[in-house]
């Protein structure tokens, strides 16, 4: 007689990041998640347009609703106004977090992600339209990141890197750097009161070039999560 057994993989860890719009959030996501799958660990990375799910109904529903949250008319997006982009935004990250990040993670895959929901928490605690709590509300069920990085550098500096920016990155509040930097500015002082009381990881990214950003996000990877890069 034999006896079959199946052994559950342990859960995959979930690594996100916290910045300003320039803080370079996308480079370092994208250059950890290659250093995680180059040393063989199972990874990946997901982002605002990750909409691939094995079930090509369930795929091309999530990439519908990719399309009416992220790939809209800006004009379309004023209109609206912003409990209808609060509720549509939780939407969507509901559908990511249940369709894409929570299977990798059960089946012991490691999530790179490179778009959290945290920034979106910090956008509303300055507007004064939408109380922040219902804010917190919609997105509390989401899985909780194994390790958050923020990436701490002051608007200014984050607009030379960027070197232009959208209305949306400036508040709506106007078209010029000024705009951008008052409105990042209040933004960010919002994302450094989240980081006072949560657990994430601080690194202050001013003057520091990409290969130093790295270097010291992967020691700080291995060091937490046992994840050797």
């Amino acid at each position: 007689m034999t006896t079959s057994s199946t052994t559950t993989p342990n859960p995959g860890r979930l690594i996100t990041f916290v910045g300003g719009d320039g803080a370079g959030k996308s480079t370092l996501a994208t250059r950890l998640h290659q250093a995680l799958t180059d040393a063989g660990h199972e990874a990946i990375l997901v982002g605002k347009h990750t909409t691939g799910v094995p079930d090509p109904e369930l795929a091309a529903y999530l990439d519908r609703l990719n399309e009416l949250v992220y790939r809209r008319d800006a004009r379309v997006a004023q209109v609206c106004g912003d409990h209808y982009w609060l509720l549509a935004l939780a939407s969507w990250y509901t559908l990511q977090d249940r369709l894409v990040i929570r299977p990798a993670l059960a089946a012991g895959t490691h999530v790179v992600l490179d778009n959290a929901h945290h920034k979106i928490l910090a956008r509303y605690a300055v507007s004064p339209e939408v109380p922040a709590r219902l804010a917190e509300r919609v997105f509390a069920h989401l899985a909780e990141p194994d390790l958050v990085f923020f990436l701490n550098i002051d608007a200014r500096e984050a607009l030379a890197r960027k070197g232009s920016f959208t209305s949306l990155e400036a508040g709506h509040a106007g078209n010029t750097d000024e705009d951008f930097i008052r409105y990042q500015d209040t933004v960010l002082n919002q994302m450094r009161e989240q980081a006072s009381y949560s657990d994430w990881l601080w690194l202050d990214v001013a003057g520091l070039d990409r290969d130093e950003v790295f270097k010291t996000a992967a020691d700080e990877l291995t060091d937490r999560l046992n994840l050797t890069v």
